[in-house]
């Protein structure tokens, strides 16, 4: 057919496919005759598409020119991306390496950190009422011992016998609010008859304790268990020996932990095999598991009333104090010193000259080789006395013994030093004259050297009130709080405990720390009003130290990182080597 140009400018005679390839070329187009509508879907395919100018990609292509499923991109042709997200700030004083930040209301930033107050509290004993043991079986609850947690504020546990349950051993947390006590529900530690018990917690482990106990059941056999408290509730895990299989008869028990060497606590105890000998024994704890070394001898006659405390600033060594029937009942000391799971002794020291009842003894928490012993002094009508006692390599010294109470206190006594006030210490006792019983008294004593000075006395507990045991909290925000638990024969024997407070300075710990204003970590070292480079949250933090890989890590109130949340929880990140850190985004 031919070909015919109309006069009307359009053409005829064409018929699809009609052209030859190449007959039309951009020469022959007119510029923009071409339009999008004119392009019919498909007809441009991709290999036809060999060269696109930048400037010819304009305008928006619609979503449904794209397939439904894009395509996947290799990482490995994501190069040169930024590792971090850093900002500059003002510092607002200065700020270490790779330290966590704050950013402040005025646009700068500052060091993560505490800060201290204090306030002065006068002296209150008793500072409140006395709260008896919420769970009761209509029998005594005997053999009273207790323990503050020093990891934990406000938190302590009070063991028992239940006589109204089959003198199971029991156990129940304590927490102090202000002045008040309320207890959690109360646990059997022994389902079966228990004797005298001791607690003590692990300074080094929160949350954690060693019961050690007389199994009645058992022989008397001497048992431990370790115990778990989590919030008001405790768990225990199981009961092991400390002393060899067909050994019996111990009478008296009590255990110190510790603080300089984790995991390791002894046990003391009178022997009723061997004539009551004092023997002593080194326990590790692992876990919710104690094992323990061989038992040695520290007494080689009757050994009564004793006690015993590690040295609070002295790895491996503690004091064992006791009554001692090879030596007129002479009030005793000695010095032992734990290698490994065993331990040996120094010489025996006498501390009287006459039959001491009620030993107890306090090492003192500021100053190393330093202890008070308070004692019942049978040589002088029982008077409370207490003494300095201080030790050279593995001998003990006594300054002079100094009366608290003057008069009759033949019953239970115990003393603890205040960690937050230095140089002070309480004694708590049960004083009374002739057959009439006063009830408890405590009195305050100061430190000076090698002399004791004692306050007034202060009545405290109903009349006739026995096993008698004193601790302080040691958080600095309670410091010079006490509890008394306590045996309280006028009321049925019950389980019982009090607040008590003495003069001291406690100290508030405040934190600038928020769950909103953490912003990052620093980049490097910088002076206060410098311009400071700031790695954001979700950048890579590489300036960090000592992590565990694959942790979680959260900012601490004082600026350092731990593996659980402070108070204020803020997580930093995960480790992803032992110096750096994935930062959590918001």
């Amino acid at each position: 057919m031919s070909i015919v140009v109309n006069g009307s400018g359009t053409i005829t005679g064409i018929s699809t496919g009609g052209l030859p390839d190449g007959s039309v070329d951009v020469d022959t187009l007119a510029a923009n005759s071409v339009t999008a509508a004119k392009i019919v879907d498909g007809t441009i395919v991709d290999a036809e598409v060999t060269s696109l100018a930048a400037t010819k990609l304009t305008g928006t292509i619609a979503d449904a020119r794209f397939p439904a499923t894009l395509p996947a991109i290799s990482g490995a042709a994501l190069t040169s991306l930024p590792n971090d997200i850093t900002h500059n700030f003002v510092a607002s004083g200065a700020i270490a390496n790779g330290k966590p930040v704050i950013l402040k209301t005025d646009g700068e930033v500052e060091v993560v950190a505490e800060s201290n107050s204090n306030s002065s509290v006068n002296e209150s004993i008793p500072a409140g009422s006395s709260a008896v043991v919420a769970t009761y079986n209509s029998g005594s609850q005997g053999n009273t011992d207790s323990d503050f947690d020093p990891n934990t504020p406000n938190k302590f546990v009070i063991i028992y016998s239940d006589d109204g349950n089959g003198y199971k051993g029991t156990a129940a947390v304590g927490t102090v609010s202000g002045t008040s006590i309320s207890w959690g529900t109360s646990v059997v530690f022994r389902s079966a008859s228990t004797g005298q018990s001791a607690i003590k917690f692990d300074p080094n482990n929160a949350n954690k304790f060693v019961i050690a106990y007389d199994d009645n059941t058992n022989n008397s056999r001497g048992m431990a268990i370790v115990g778990t408290v989590s919030g008001t509730t405790i768990s225990f895990g199981s009961p092991v020996a400390f002393i060899a299989a067909g050994d019996n008869g111990i009478r008296e028990v009590a255990l110190s932990f510790d603080p300089n060497t984790a995991n390791k606590f002894v046990i003391i105890y009178k022997d009723g095999n061997t004539g009551d000998y004092g023997n002593a024994v080194v326990g590790t704890l692992s876990g919710t598991t104690p094992s323990f070394g061989s038992p040695a001898v520290f007494n080689s006659a009757g050994t009564i009333m004793l006690d015993v405390e590690y040295d609070l600033n002295t790895a491996n060594k503690c004091m064992i104090v006791y009554r001692d029937y090879g030596n007129s009942h002479r009030g005793t000391a000695i010095i032992g010193t734990v290698s490994g799971t065993a331990i040996s002794f120094g010489s025996e020291v006498a501390y009287t000259t006459g039959e001491a009842n009620y030993n107890s003894i306090a090492p003192d928490p500021n100053n190393a080789n330093k202890y008070v012993i308070s004692y019942s002094d049978n040589g002088n009508s029982n008077y409370s006395t207490s003494l300095v006692a201080t030790v050279s390599g593995t001998t003990p010294s006594f300054g002079t013994p100094v009366v608290s109470v003057a008069r009759n206190t033949t019953w239970y006594q115990d003393n603890a030093f205040d960690p937050n006030t230095a140089n002070k210490f309480v004694v708590v006792n049960q004083g009374n004259t002739g057959s009439n019983f006063n009830g408890g008294v405590v009195v305050v004593g100061t430190v000076s050297g090698t002399s004791i000075s004692f306050g007034s006395e202060n009545a405290w507990g109903s009349t006739n009130s026995q096993l008698t045991s004193v601790h302080f909290d040691s958080a600095p925000i309670n410091a010079g709080k006490f509890v008394i638990t306590y045996m309280d024969n006028a009321n049925s024997n019950r389980a019982t405990g009090i607040v008590g407070q003495i003069a001291a300075t406690a100290v508030t710990t405040t934190t600038n720390l928020t769950t909103t204003n953490f912003i990052g970590t620093s980049t490097a070292a910088y002076a206060d009003d410098a311009t400071a480079t700031i790695l954001l949250k979700g950048g890579i933090s590489t300036n960090q130290s000592s992590l565990t890989i694959g942790s979680d890590y959260y900012v601490q109130g004082d600026g350092t990182l731990a593996t659980s949340a402070d108070t204020v929880s803020v997580k930093l990140g995960k480790a992803i080597s032992a110096t750096t850190v994935l930062m959590a985004g918001e």
